[in-house]
């Protein structure tokens, strides 16, 4: 409408213009003779007229340059709304190439890993097929010994029969030790080429599913347990055996749970270990941080009572889907195995969490499992005292040097010349226990500030220094 305006008005002008133009013509036209009427003289009155007329025009071309202006203002807005437009466009463009700059370099990766994983698939292909000659040939063996031994052993019947009371004779005792031995080998070979089968079954899974990534995608990002196959789900609630268990006669059980994450359990639970030179036994396995820890101790809720006797202290109490202690002997049946890191765990009633990891010595029984510890890593400062030999006491057991600790502060642990530095194997308190003696009996850490923190949850967990190559 403004612009229409302006068009009005300009053409309104340009008609003013001629009819300014076309007057003094008019007025030149007028008889001469009619210069005795009494009015004022052309030259005045065009005069007069002129000057009204350059007023009208001047006010038309005042609307019309606020109308230009007003034009301007307007075009200006519009444009600044285009530039605005194409600078976010130009943003989310240069974004979207970030985004395919990423995603190429996952798709790199994606594709790196499965070209490993098929060299690692040929690898145990090999292998496999490797022990499977190796087994062929050794059970070829066997079956000519067994045919060797059963004539040997009618022979032998035949004499026994023809000749009572004669003794063995001392070829056919050798070569039955022999096919015995065969027998355990081949059985190990068996076990061993059944594990192989299994790796190579979980490799194949992994493998295809890589494959159907890159397939349809060909840029999602790979992620950890895609291909992982189905493991066998542990108990998770086993009690804790507090007498011997029998040895068995296997000798596949692994001998901690690293071994145990080795062959392939990465699930948290209850599984039976026997360390060297140790009988059988259970443990729990946590495997929540991606690396596999043997829990030893955990408290939780105050439902075990751990103002145990020196022999519960040794054996073990408890339950694992609870609270519990494993007991010294299989601690150190653990430990001796190699050298092994103790983690410690804590949660405060504010529900913050700490951990401190040390490097350990443990000694048996005759040394009163005297542990000696030096800090590796942790956020929590001095958690136990290093550098030092700590004594384990209960209070019908006390130690050399120690002979108050376990009287004034209930459960068993290892203490020095100081009482009030830690006990998580204290009594299990409530919050807010304000009361001094109380305080003192809960479970509690003394840090180097000097201040008494009351713990909500703790766990012990031990591992080898060098986990991978712990069978």
């Amino acid at each position: 409408m403004g612009r229409q305006s302006n068009i009005c008005t300009g053409d309104w002008m340009i008609r003013e213009v001629d009819t300014l133009a076309a007057k003094p013509v008019i007025s030149s036209r007028i008889d001469p003779d009619n210069s005795s009427f009494d009015f004022v003289s052309p030259e005045t009155k065009s005069r007069f007229a002129m000057l009204d007329d350059v007023k009208i025009l001047a006010n038309g071309l005042l609307q019309l340059g606020h109308g230009l202006k007003d034009f301007v203002h307007k075009t200006k807005g519009q444009i600044n709304d285009i530039f605005q437009k194409l600078n976010i466009f130009d943003q989310s463009f240069y974004d979207l190439s970030l985004q395919t700059n990423e995603i190429k370099e996952e798709e790199k990766e994606l594709r790196r890993t499965t070209s490993k994983l098929q060299v690692r698939n040929e690898e145990v292909k090999n292998m496999s097929l490797e022990l499977s000659s190796k087994l062929e040939s050794l059970l070829e063996e066997k079956s000519a010994l067994q045919q060797k031994v059963n004539a040997l052993e009618e022979q032998l019947t035949n004499l026994i029969q023809s000749q009572p009371g004669t003794q063995e004779h001392p070829e056919v005792t050798s070569l039955k030790n022999f096919v015995e031995q065969q027998d355990n080998s081949i059985k190990d070979l068996l076990q061993t080429v059944e594990e192989q089968y299994k790796q190579l079954s979980r490799q194949h899974n992994q493998i295809k599913v890589i494959e159907n990534q890159l397939r349809k995608t060909g840029i999602q990002e790979l992620t950890e347990n895609s291909a992982s196959s189905k493991l066998r789900a542990p108990r998770t609630a086993f009690p804790l055996q507090l007498n011997e268990t029998k040895t068995r006669q296997q000798d596949d059980l692994p001998a901690d749970c690293s071994a145990i994450y080795n062959k392939g359990e990465h699930t948290s639970g209850v599984y039976a270990i026997r360390p060297s030179n140790s009988q059988e036994f259970y443990v729990y396995c946590d495997t929540q941080s991606g690396s596999p820890w043997t829990l030893i101790q955990h408290r939780k809720d105050g439902s075990q009572n751990f103002n145990e006797t020196w022999e519960n202290y040794k054996k073990g109490f408890g339950k694992f889907d609870g609270e519990f202690w494993l007991g010294l002997e299989r601690i150190y049946a653990i430990v001796n195995q190699s050298n092994y890191i103790l983690r410690l765990e804590l949660q405060d009633w504010k529900e913050r969490k700490h951990y401190v990891e040390y490097s350990l010595r443990l000694g048996n029984h005759e040394t009163n499992y005297t542990l000696h510890l030096a800090e590796t890593a942790g956020n929590v400062s001095e958690a136990l005292p290093e550098h030092r030999d700590l004594m384990f006491s209960t209070w019908d057991h006390k130690a050399k040097e120690q002979l108050y600790c376990p009287e004034s502060n209930s459960g068993g642990w290892w203490w020095h010349d100081i009482c009030e530095e830690n006990n998580l194997n204290g009594k299990y308190n409530k919050p807010r226990a304000k009361t001094k003696p109380d305080k003192r009996r809960g479970i509690y850490w003394r840090p180097q500030n000097g201040k008494i923190y009351s713990i909500k949850s703790s766990k012990m967990m031990i591992q080898p220094t060098d986990v991978e190559s712990f069978k």
